[in-house]
């Protein structure tokens, strides 16, 4: 019996990650990424969690509507974004979830794969 969840076509899934690569549908990505169902786009956020600005969320901020939460993969660690980050993000509409990479990446094709509103904003494993 198939258990794997039925993905539409066209929709992007996290297949691996490794250090600084990501392989998405088929593509292999260097360095962090912004992923949707949609697309998959490179993502020019510091190589550190702990320094990233609201900014940085700007493709995700600008499309705030259409998303139910944020996964924010931050590396080979979870952590805690500083409170000024994330009331700005709040504000701009992104609920955001942080977890290590990895979490992210199978968190991120589950809510895929059952039609949620996800987006997942990957930093690689270093």
């Amino acid at each position: 019996m198939d258990i794997t969840p039925l993905i539409p076509e066209g929709r992007q899934i996290v297949q691996s990650y490794n250090k600084g690569v990501f392989k998405i549908s088929g593509v292999n990505y260097g360095g962090a990424v912004i992923v949707t169902p949609m697309g998959t786009f490179p993502w020019s956020a510091p190589s550190k969690a702990e320094e990233l600005k609201d900014s940085d969320f700007a493709l995700l901020s600008d499309n705030a509507e259409n998303l139910d939460v944020v996964l924010l993969g931050t590396g080979t660690k979870g952590m805690f974004l500083p409170k000024p980050l994330r009331t700005a993000l709040k504000e701009k509409g992104l609920k955001v979830e942080l977890m290590d990479t990895g979490a992210a990446c199978r968190t991120y094709n589950v809510l895929m794969a059952e039609g949620r509103r996800v987006a997942a904003a990957l930093l690689p494993i270093e």
